[in-house]
This record gives C-alpha cells, sequence and structure tokens, in this order.
C-alpha cells in the first residue's frame, strides 16, 4: 500500500512538474507600454495591443514554438517586472544601452531610432538642438533614453510622464518648451492625430541614433536564441521586410 501511494505522489509531482513546464514553454508573458505608438498602443475599438513591436514579437514567438500574453505597465516597471519572473520577454522599443545590458540579456537589435525634439512653431527657429534648451523645460516620457539625455542639458526643468500622450499635451498647454522623445514615434504621432499636432513641429535634427532590441531575463539563453533564430530567419525570407512597411511608410 506504501508503494502505491509513494508511486501516486510522484507520478502527481512528475505530472504538476511537466505542467509548469510546459506552460511556461508554451505561453510568453510580453510586457509592453502602450502608449508607444507606432510601436506599441491599445486599440481604442477592439482592446488588442498592436505596433511594430506586438506584430514582430507575435511572429517571433509563434515561430519559436511560443503563444503571447501581452502584459501592459509603465515603462519603468518593465524591467523590475521582467527581473522578478512577471514577466518573460520585454517588447517596448527598449533601447540597447550598456547600463540595460547588466539587468537583462538582448535580442539582436531589431530596430535603429534616435531621439527627435518636438516644439510649438513660434518656437521654431528658437529651439533647434539641445544647447538651444539650457535653462528651458523638456517635457519625456519616464526610464526612456529621451529623460536620460533631457536631465543632461544644463539647466533644464524635466517633466516626466508616464505616457507619450501627457508629454505632447504639455507642450501645447504650454506648460513645456519642447519634448524630447523617439523621433518614430512623434512623426506617427503627428500623422495620426493632426489635430492634436496643430501648432507644433518636429524639428529635422535626430540625436544620438540607438538600436532597440527586446529583453529577456539575465541568463534566459534558450529563449534568447530561439528569438534571434526567428528575427534571423524573419530577415531573410521577407517577413520582417512586411512588417515594417506596414507601420512604416518609408
Amino acid at each position: 500500500m506504501k508503494m502505491k501511494i509513494k508511486g501516486l505522489i510522484a507520478g502527481v509531482v512528475l505530472a504538476a512538474s511537466f505542467a509548469s513546464s510546459f506552460a511556461f514553454a508554451d505561453t510568453l508573458r510580453v510586457g509592453c507600454e502602450p502608449t508607444f505608438a507606432p510601436f506599441e498602443f491599445k486599440d481604442s475599438k477592439t482592446g488588442e495591443y498592436k505596433g511594430f513591436d506586438m506584430d514582430l514579437i507575435r511572429e517571433m514567438a509563434r515561430r519559436a514554438g511560443h503563444k503571447v500574453e501581452i502584459v501592459s505597465m509603465g515603462f519603468d516597471a518593465l524591467i523590475p517586472a521582467l527581473s522578478s519572473k512577471s514577466l518573460d520577454v520585454v517588447a517596448s522599443g527598449v533601447t540597447i544601452t550598456e547600463e540595460r545590458a547588466q539587468k537583462v540579456d538582448f535580442t539582436a537589435p531589431y530596430y535603429v531610432a534616435g531621439q527627435g525634439l518636438l516644439v510649438r512653431k513660434a518656437d521654431k527657429a528658437k529651439y533647434v538642438d539641445l544647447n538651444s534648451l539650457k535653462g528651458k523645460t523638456i517635457a519625456v516620457q519616464i526610464g526612456t533614453t529621451g529623460a536620460e539625455m533631457a536631465a543632461k542639458v544644463p539647466g533644464a526643468r524635466v517633466k516626466a510622464f508616464n505616457a507619450t500622450s501627457e508629454a505632447f499635451m504639455e507642450l501645447r498647454l504650454k506648460g513645456a518648451d519642447a519634448v524630447l522623445l523617439d523621433k518614430p514615434v512623434i512623426g506617427y504621432f503627428m500623422v495620426v492625430k493632426p489635430a492634436a499636432a496643430r501648432g507644433l513641429s518636429l524639428q529635422p535634427a535626430i540625436f544620438e541614433a540607438e538600436s532597440f532590441g527586446f529583453a529577456v531575463r539575465k541568463g534566459e539563453r534558450k529563449l534568447l536564441s530561439e528569438l534571434d533564430a526567428a528575427l534571423k530567419a524573419m530577415r531573410s525570407d521577407g517577413t520582417y521586410g512586411k512588417i515594417y512597411r506596414k507601420w512604416f511608410a518609408n
């Protein structure tokens, strides 16, 4: 009888262990901050998370044999959530930096961007670069490269917001002199929200070209390898190009 009970317990433990293992392998919890269009945003009509990053990571995960569960949170909470195992992947326009690479592992770069400067049209000739923003007020998104750059501008007052839309609104309401943010995000905002962008001007200069990567926990070599292999294959077979053209007309 004891042998049967031990065997039954062992079977239950083994089954539970297998189920747990399978659940992790089958579904990836992917974190994003969904106010960063065209990279990630929530469709107001369907409630679906859409964007360049969302299309890429879903296809990469599919090729690696995983389903995807999108988890929305503030940008500054994403890497801590990854480290605490609340997330498996971060897909949120994350710039690859040495500091971040000490905390997470990045896939191969999937996009090269740069910071852009959004100002009111009346100030177009006044604020043309970071040097001209000394002592001025700069609106940024919390935890972004733009926030780090703005903090280095001598005498500048930095206003940090959770959502990009809040930074844009602050500029329109004259609570800030400029917005410093990834240039494609500003460009997309001006195209899809023409009324909200009225009276604003995206300056031509690009500051500090940077590469975006998907982030996984340190040491998750198998998952990292799977994602890198999928991304490489997508570049080779034209899938990456198709997704790119969907979100970036140029």
